[in-house]
This record gives structure tokens, C-alpha cells and sequence, in this order.
């Protein structure tokens, strides 16, 4: 799995190693080495005795956002740094990964106990920042006017757009949240009851083709349809199209990972923001649907899709099929209706690792389901993801919901 981000950087030349091209982005070589960090801060700091880190600042300078790991460099500096050099990140993870191995060798079973749910939770974390290197990436190379491909030998797909049709389900009085069995983050525990009406869900997610509607009816120039910080965010911005929509001669291109190509109607639309998710759904007289209900949809659908392992690093048509539920997993992450708040019950882990999740319950709305750039293992029907409501960088889409009755 510690392979994998290297396997994603090869395509790099050493210059797009450097880049930050916005607050929320962070070069490559830094994901690289805030990965490897976690490691060495939670694990090897801890158990090892003797252990000498590789370096003495690099505590300071791959520490995210963890208060109780110390002090740490701006967030907002990252892309300043020229040094360490990629060269040194990569012997700083090969250092990493051997004191790793040989503690994994070495470790008694009490060891183990302790080492077990960190470095499972590395892991994960570690797969999390795989994904996100490919937004990262995809902005970095966006605002590059010569709109450069991550790669030129992705595939593509052919398939058309689904059927859309509604679908219904029953209300009642459902269990959410994970059961406790196998891995997940603290913040989808514990499993609870929640009350939900009828319902019904659009089959597929809303194609291109079906946003630029909105978009040829004024949509981003009528208030009625937008929240107030909503509109006041995309008049700022300003923003007449999801992120990384250009029009060309007339015509509408998108920037990919593959490069810059004209728009494909019938691809789930990509690239909104909760707020234009929302205005979408309302000027279609609709909703987005709340976490529950995407989670109780969710239960009864293998969570098979497009991930990264397909090798797109696009969302694709949801083309011809036996109709049901669509694109429920993989392709883009949906935006719910739902805050990110703690579930009735919910604990932060103890310790520093417990700033993973819960100290960001505020101001963000939850997303289900996973993307073209999610590693299929890493993705479940309880997954919450989360960001905040403004932001468009991630690959984030919509389906609708509504009410019945």
C-alpha cells in the first residue's frame, strides 16, 4: 500500500513535486513525507527506543494539523520550501519503512496490541492522501495555462449515459453507522437508530448534459435557487461552471488528469461545490439527500464502480444496465444534504490521533460514496466523508432525492 503513493508520483517530473497552487493544496513531495511522518510521530517515536528520526525539523515541517504532535510550518507555505529535495523525501520514506519492518519483525504480542490499530489507521490515512495527491495534482495542473496531462495513456470510456428513473424506499426506523465489525474511522461509530421518511432517489448521478441545463437557464444568475452564503460565494469567486469548465470558440472543455478535452455530455457532472449541488437541486425541485438515506440506499448495492484502480481517474458514463441504483459507488462523491456533526454516542480517539476526524465536526457537509480516484478497499457504505461547502477541488457531484408525500 506504501508503494502505491510512489507508483502515482512516477509520471512526476521533479518541478511538479513543488507546486502549490492554492491554500488547499499540497505538493506532492509533501504528501509523501506527511505520510511517512505519521509513522515515525505515532508509531516508531513512540515504541521505538533509540529510534532517531530521520531529520530534526521534519517534525515541524510534515505535521498537518495535530495540536498535540507541536508546532508545525503554515499550511499555507508549503509550496515555499525547495528543500527538503525529492531525492531526500524518498530516502526519508525508505528510512521510515525500514524502521517500520523491523518493528513489525520484532514486536511481542503486547507490542502488537498497540502497534495494530495505528498502523491500520496509517494506512488508511496514507490512502486517503493518495486521493487526495490526484486532486492536488489535477488543480496544479489545471491552472497551468498549458493544461498538461498527469498522463497521456488513460482510457476512455464509451459508454452513454443511464435511464433515469426515481426510486422508492420505505421510511422507518433504520440502523446507521458502522457495527463495529472490521476497520473504520472513529467519526462513522456507533451505529444508532435514525427515523427516516419515504424517500425516493434518483437512479444515476446528474450527467453534464443534465447541469448544463441548468447553466443555459441563468442558473448562476438567479438568487432564488442559491443559500446566501451560496451566492455570495460564487458571485465572489465568480463562478459560472463547476471548476475546471472553459468554453472554448463557443463550446465547453474540461481539464482532466488526461488533459484538456472537450465536454462529455453524458459524464456525471464533477467538480461542484455543496452550494452548487444545492442550487442544482432546488432549481430542478428537488433535494440532495440526507447521509441516512444515502446509507440505507446504499446497504442493499455491491460497492463496486469506477475507482482509481480502473484506471480512468474519471468519472465515466453509467451506461446501458438492469436499472436499480447506479454509480452509488466510485465515479464522484455525493454531496448530502447532512452537517458533518458526531453521531449520538461518538468518542474521538484518545490521545493526539483523536484530532483525525472529530475536531473538524463544523461548518462541513458530508459526502457518501467515493470517487474515480478512491481506492476501491478503502471505501464502504458508512463512509462520511467531508469538506466544506464552498470547496470544488475534490471530485464531488450530485444525486437527487426527494420527498414522497
Amino acid at each position: 500500500m506504501r508503494a502505491v503513493s510512489e507508483e502515482l508520483c512516477k509520471p512526476l517530473p521533479a518541478e511538479d513535486y513543488v507546486v502549490q497552487s492554492m491554500p488547499d493544496v499540497s505538493p506532492p513531495k509533501w504528501h509523501l513525507a506527511h505520510e511517512t511522518w505519521f509513522f515515525e510521530t505515532f508509531i516508531l517515536v513512540q515504541e521505538c527506543d533509540g529510534y532517531q528520526p530521520f531529520h530534526p525539523k521534519y517534525a515541524y515541517l510534515f505535521n498537518s494539523y495535530y495540536e498535540g504532535a507541536g508546532p508545525r510550518h503554515p499550511r499555507t507555505e508549503r509550496g515555499l520550501l525547495s528543500r527538503p529535495t525529492v531525492e531526500e523525501v524518498y530516502r526519508y520514506r525508505a528510512h521510515v519503512d525500514e524502521a517500520m519492518g523491523a518493528l513489525i519483525e520484532e514486536a511481542d504480542e503486547a507490542a502488537w496490541r498497540r502497534i495494530d490499530p495505528l498502523l491500520t489507521i496509517g494506512l488508511n490515512h496514507e490512502q486517503q492522501h493518495q486521493e487526495l495527491f490526484l486532486y492536488d495534482l489535477k488543480h496544479i495542473l489545471g491552472i497551468n495555462p498549458l493544461k498538461p496531462a498527469y498522463r497521456d495513456d488513460l482510457p476512455v470510456s464509451n459508454a452513454e449515459a443511464a435511464k433515469f428513473e426515481w426510486l422508492d424506499f420505505a421510511g422507518g426506523i433504520y440502523v446507521v453507522g458502522h457495527d463495529g465489525e472490521g476497520f473504520a474511522f472513529d467519526n462513522e461509530r456507533p451505529d444508532h437508530r435514525e427515523l427516516l421518511e419515504d424517500f425516493r432517489l434518483g437512479s444515476c448521478l446528474v450527467t453534464n448534459g443534465a447541469y448544463l441545463e441548468f447553466i443555459d437557464a441563468g442558473g448562476y444568475d438567479a438568487p432564488e435557487y442559491w443559500l446566501s452564503d451560496g451566492w455570495a460565494s460564487a458571485k465572489r469567486a465568480p463562478w459560472e461552471a463547476p471548476l475546471y469548465w472553459e468554453r472554448v470558440e463557443g463550446e465547453w472543455w474540461i481539464m482532466t488528469l488526461a488533459g484538456f478535452q472537450r465536454l462529455n455530455p453524458d459524464e456525471p457532472v464533477c467538480h461542484v461545490s455543496f452550494y452548487e449541488a444545492e442550487a442544482y437541486a432546488r432549481w430542478r425541485g428537488k433535494r440532495l439527500p440526507a447521509e441516512a438515506e444515502w446509507e440505507v440506499a446504499a446497504a442493499g448495492v455491491e460497492p463496486e464502480g469506477n475507482f482509481v484502480e480502473s484506471g480512468f481517474l474519471h468519472p465515466v458514463p453509467a451506461g446501458a444496465g438492469n436499472g436499480g441504483l447506479r454509480q452509488m459507488f466510485g465515479d464522484v462523491w455525493e454531496w448530502t444534504q447532512s452537517p458533518y456533526a458526531p453521531y449520538p454516542g461518538f468518542a474521538p480517539l484518545a490521545g493526539t490521533v483523536g484530532e483525525y476526524n472529530g475536531k473538524f465536526m463544523c461548518n462541513q457537509m458530508v459526502l457518501r460514496g467515493g470517487a474515480c480516484v478512491t481506492p476501491r478497499d478503502h471505501i464502504r457504505a458508512t463512509y462520511r466523508n467531508f469538506f466544506y461547502p464552498d470547496q470544488r477541488w475534490q471530485f464531488a457531484g450530485i444525486r437527487l432525492a426527494e420527498s414522497v408525500g
